[in-house]
């Protein structure tokens, strides 16, 4: 029996975009892995697997065969990644410094006294720690790639310098040889330390960089607390790790603490600031029996909640986990990236070899040493890791940016897709309007006597309606209706309303077609006011018995504040709105004229909803769909981006593509706006990624040297490497630094 499970483990070791193609490609030849993306700049494995037939365990083992490895422990993870980073970074500082502090005196050496006899001696003794400490890891890791027919950026770095060191030796060892045909030996010792120390210097600037991409991923994690006080069975409190709460256990909390885990309250009252995960300002009363959730505030009194949902289980670690795969998914271009790293050293080494032959075919034995700085150069200039980093980097900001302003983007290809959104569909109840309706009005067409009956059936039927509008007119009539008699049938009538049968009598409830449905003719008194009510934008409900009509209700649900600047936003940016609503044309009309859309459609069923977007996208429109995540499934599922209006919800987050935590609307042209922002940014960054390699390799390789005489020198070449990974990364950061 299959046994699927999804995962994102930390990978450790990574240097290069080569590296996480390496990591990438083992764990996916493994048998029972599904599916396995490496992203280079978040340092994460996303994998899917039958743990049946493999464990978490056995990949590390394959990951560390090939140089790499992986923490797969599943608690305190983040802790543990971040730590191994921070001691990563802190290695890579000590030993950039090392390798400049050699390398300073190295290149005064080379350059002032490189014909003293002694020279290349003192050059060789200031070399030898440079290549064989500070740069000791890329010819370790070089070596474990070779032994599996693999090459990475530190194959690369590891040949160079290798070439230039040993050509240095043996001419340092036999300069008799070069003397001996009237030449003079030279020696490339300065370039092949300042090549290790420029690299470890742009790795340590570009470590630093990537450190401040993932922020709001540090941020989010920062929300929940390390340790909570469970209360025992005798009523005492002990501190304990957040793992070790399980369902049920109860934990105290008190005013100005961070709550641990999602519960309920059993005793006490406070008020808690929900804002880090619902966006809204207000604090929110709690009693007891009311629901809260880890990571929140609370204000002012103590309780006790009862856990349960602990750990990875919870709101809040679900939106950490979402937010990191999302950084982690790989947008469509990045199949293009992937497919240039996956041969881009061997065709760099093919090139290097192919620039030493040229060089000596066309210039004989006096060009050796061009040809060999030529090669080296080729080897060196050579950046995979700037195309890889282009595109995660840019999505790690942009998609940790939306979740810091309360916008879940699920993956990068929802990202990319809502950049190209032309057309906006919003849901009407609870998207733009409150999603909190009341009745304001009733007009009854039966006497006082009868009236009380005939709303304690009204209540009874309107209890077990999914309707947005049935909770309205529960609200209204359950102060006033102490009793409510037992329904024998319920039925709902999808997009009309419902039908209920009490004591071998026939009642319905629900939309003005129903009514017509049911009843011969409309009182004219009900229409007249019905239609008064509707230009006003309110929805209308019709209340009947068999062929009597009891009652018609105005329900009003206000809109909110923020939604007519949301429609205003997005129609300056170019994008037709439309809204979609079940109520009557009336209201529609009213709703759509107060918030200033041109386009809208009433007396909607779900299924016409789903047939708007068919629609709209076969007129060639790119469509996202707005709703609640739940009721407007069919639409949202057809959309080209679907948008949910969550509020917290853990469904909502499962729906959607985009999810916007908070009801306010005027997050959609936010995230729109990131979108574009985001994947502008990809598309710089993948630009000068190529050109950089398409430029810089035959300079390298000296096709300036016929007309100008210009060679280039490895140790510049090894620092144009590593300012190209660091601008690629900065520029990323860009988005993060931007204010709007």
């Amino acid at each position: 029996m299959k046994n699927i499970e999804k995962r994102t483990i930390p990978v450790l070791e990574m240097s290069c975009a080569v590296c996480a193609a390496s990591v990438e490609s083992t764990v996916q030849a493994m048998k029972g892995v599904r599916t396995a993306h490496v992203n280079f700049a978040a340092g994460t494995l996303q994998v899917e697997y039958d743990s049946s037939e493999v464990t978490p365990t056995q990949m590390q083992q394959a990951v560390q065969a090939v140089g790499y490895d992986l923490i797969v422990e599943q608690e305190n993870v983040a802790e543990r990644q971040e730590q191994e980073q921070r001691k990563y970074y802190r290695s890579l500082r000590q030993r950039t410094v090392g390798a400049w502090v050699l390398s300073i005196p190295l290149m005064l050496c080379s350059m002032v006294w490189m014909h003293e006899a002694w020279s290349p001696w003192v050059q060789l003794v200031l070399t030898l720690p440079v290549l064989a400490w500070f740069g000791r890891s890329f010819y370790v890791v070089g070596w474990r790639q070779a032994r599996h027919a693999k090459a990475n950026m530190d194959t690369l770095v590891a040949l160079s310098t290798s070439i230039a060191f040993l050509f240095s030796l043996f001419n340092t060892l036999f300069p008799q040889v070069w003397l001996d045909h009237g030449m003079e030996p030279h020696v490339y010792y300065e370039a092949a330390a300042m090549i290790v120390a420029f690299v470890l210097l742009g790795k340590t600037l570009e470590e630093r960089a990537k450190g401040s991409t993932s922020s709001a991923i540090r941020k989010l994690m920062g929300l929940q607390p390390k340790t909570a006080r469970r209360v025992t069975a005798d009523g005492t409190e002990e501190e304990v790790p957040i793992a070790r709460l399980r369902p049920g256990d109860r934990v105290s909390v008190r005013p100005g603490e961070r709550i641990p885990v999602d519960g309920k309250l059993v005793e006490g009252a406070s008020y808690v600031d929900e804002s880090m995960i619902s966006g809204e300002p207000l604090p929110v009363g709690k009693t007891a029996g009311d629901r809260v959730l880890a990571g929140t505030i609370n204000q002012k009194g103590a309780f006790v909640l009862e856990a349960q949902a602990v750990g990875a289980a919870t709101v809040l670690a679900r939106i950490v986990e979402m937010v990191q795969q999302a950084q982690g998914s790989k947008a469509p271009v990045q199949r293009i990236v992937d497919r240039v790293s996956a041969v881009f050293v061997p065709t760099v080494m093919g090139l290097s070899l192919l620039t030493f032959v040229l060089w000596l075919t066309l210039g004989g034995t006096s060009m050796l040493t061009g040809a060999l700085l030529s090669a080296v150069s080729v080897l060196v200039i050579a950046c995979p890791c700037a195309l890889g980093l282009a595109t995660p980097t840019a999505l790690m900001v942009g998609i940790g940016k939306a979740a810091e302003r309360h916008i879940l983007i699920k993956d990068a290809f929802a990202l990319e897709n809502l950049c190209h959104v032309n057309t906006v569909v919003l849901d009407k109840t609870g998207t733009l309007t409150e999603g909190r309706p009341t009745v304001t009005e009733w007009l009854w067409m039966v006497s006082d006597a009868e009236r009380a009956a005939c709303q304690e059936v009204l209540l009874a039927a309107e209890r077990k309606s999914e309707h947005p509008l049935a909770s309205a007119v529960v609200q209204a009539l359950g102060e006033a209706v102490t009793a409510a008699p037992e329904l024998e049938t319920f039925e709902s009538l999808t997009g009309r309303g419902v039908a209920v049968r009490v004591q071998g009598t026939d009642y319905w409830v629900g939309s003005r077609a129903l009514a017509e449905e049911r009843l011969s003719s409309l009182p004219q008194a009900a229409v007249q006011q019905a239609e008064q009510w509707q230009e006003a934008g309110k929805s209308v409900i019709w209340y009947g018995r068999g062929r009597d009509l009891l009652a018609v209700a105005a329900i009003a649900d206000p809109i909110k504040r923020t939604s007519v600047e949301a429609v205003r936003t997005l129609t300056r940016m170019g994008i037709e709105v439309h809204m979609l609503t079940g109520d009557g044309q009336k209201t529609a009309a009213a709703v759509a004229r107060e918030l200033g859309i041109r386009h809208f459609e009433a007396e909607v069923l779900p299924n016409d909803k789903e047939e708007y977007v068919k629609r709209l996208q076969a007129a060639g429109a790119r469509v996202a769909m707005v709703g609640d995540g739940i009721n407007d499934s069919q639409a949202l599922a057809r959309a080209d981006v679907s948008v949910a209006m969550g509020q917290g919800t853990d469904v909502a987050m499962d729906v959607a593509m985009v999810t916007l935590m908070t009801s306010d609307l005027t997050l959609l042209p936010t995230a729109i706006t990131l979108s574009h922002q985001t994947v502008r940014l990809i598309r710089q960054n993948l630009f000068w990624a190529f050109i950089y390699n398409v430029i810089g390799i035959p300079i390298a390789a000296g096709v300036l040297y016929p007309a100008y005489g210009v060679l280039l020198d490895p140790m510049w070449a090894s620092a144009a490497m590593a300012f190209s990974s660091v601008s690629v990364v900065t520029n990323s950061l860009r988005l993060k630094w931007k204010k709007s």
